[in-house]
């Protein structure tokens, strides 16, 4: 039933418990039941909204920023993260395979604010070898949700 819930939720976390409970043949009850398990077991972390900021008078700048490290004795890449996923700006920090070890995620007002943050917060941290900014021109997809109108095919249909 766990993965059944996850499925579901992930797409649409404000489904109704009781439009959620007739979906899978279960109780309201213990579908509620097992979500709140789930909470509390840090299985479902929180509930978020995806909102699409290019249509609203919002000015938001998203980056993605590479990062390369090396780990202090004792201390590994668990550490260097926590001291990165502190910062306000930053919303998501990814442990990666590759030329970098770190994948960062922030939003800012401006470049410049990013830019800013890169070089007085994130590059200073001791650890810190390198690092490649990349800004978010335009998001056609995020969390599944496609945030774009379909591209009409506007070319007239001349038939023999």
């Amino acid at each position: 039933m766990r993965e059944k819930i996850l499925a579901v939720m992930e797409k649409n976390s404000r489904i109704d418990l009781k439009d959620l409970a007739v979906m899978l043949g279960e109780s309201e009850i213990a579908v509620a039941n097992e979500i709140a398990q789930m909470e509390k077991e840090h299985i479902i972390c929180g509930y978020h909204t995806l909102i699409n900021w290019d249509n609203t008078t919002q000015e938001k700048v998203t980056a993605l920023i590479e990062v390369k490290v090396t780990p202090q004795r004792g201390m590994g890449f668990d550490k260097i993260a926590e001291r990165i996923y502190q910062y306000n700006e930053v919303n998501a920090v990814y442990l990666m395979s590759g030329a970098y070890d770190f994948t960062v995620f922030i939003e800012g007002k401006t470049m410049k604010e990013v830019a800013l943050f890169v070089s007085s917060k994130l590059s200073t941290l001791d650890s810190v070898l390198s690092t490649a900014t990349h800004f978010v021109l335009k998001k056609y997809k995020d969390h599944g949700t496609v945030l774009v109108e379909e591209i009409q095919d506007e070319r007239m249909l001349i038939t023999p």
